[in-house]
């Protein structure tokens, strides 16, 4: 059974979230702060976090800038009373997976739960599909229309990252330290001259576009 950890300092709202993803099959531990969080993680797995932002002792941001830190890819699905761009803008850069603002919907929140671990196991998989277009992780291959091409090592990788999330933005210097790794010499017009090559070799896709968002990085949008 998928187990899912729940940041919230709301004692009320962590158990009505307990209690609906519960209800959805999931096994469901809650805490009160980002650093309580942090101590669960460290003592067993969990397959996906569910995290407020104002919390006492660690915040939402603090929580998931230390497990993107740390290398762990754990969804994370961020909850919060802010709803302004530039909140969600430091949500996405610090390594969100996706965002919500309350007041919660909470069958939206298990949509929003099934489909972010769903991702997840894909990329597990080392293969996943966007529309009918596939991408296979271990040959760096992207098949669609019935043909075949194998992409050089960093725009797959590109390509594969903001598929796994459609919809997401990725910011240029996330994607620089994830691709090409924190110690890279290179700068972040690297990322925008590997974007250009993709949107060359898929402009006719059917399946997805890669979409820039001004001053801020890029996300493939499902067509």
């Amino acid at each position: 059974m998928l187990k899912i950890l729940i940041a919230e300092d709301d004692r009320e709202l962590r158990q009505l979230f307990s209690h609906v993803l519960s209800r959805n099959g999931y096994t469901v531990v809650g805490v009160s702060n980002g650093q309580e969080a942090l101590e669960a993680l460290d003592a067993e797995f969990y397959d996906m976090i569910i995290s407020d932002i104002m919390m006492p002792v660690m915040d939402g941001y603090e929580l998931v800038r230390q497990l993107r830190e740390a290398g762990s890819n754990t969804p994370v699905l961020m909850i919060t009373a802010k709803d302004a761009f530039d909140d969600m803008r430091i949500g996405f850069q610090s390594g969100v997976d996706d965002y919500m603002v309350k007041p919660i919907n909470v069958n939206e929140m298990v949509l929003r739960v099934q489909a972010l671990l769903r991702r997840a196991q894909m990329i597990n998989d080392r293969r996943l599909t966007i529309g009918n277009t596939l991408l296979e992780c271990d040959s760096l291959t992207v098949i669609t229309g019935g043909e075949s091409m194998v992409l050089p090592q960093k725009e797959f990788m590109l390509l594969y990252k903001m598929a796994a999330f459609p919809g997401k933005i990725s910011t240029r210097q996330q994607l620089m330290d994830e691709i090409w790794g924190y110690d890279s010499d290179s700068d972040t017009h690297t990322v925008d001259v590997h974007i250009g090559r993709l949107r060359e070799r898929f402009r006719d896709s059917k399946d997805f576009k890669i979409v820039t968002i001004r001053g801020v990085g890029y996300k493939v949008v499902k067509l």
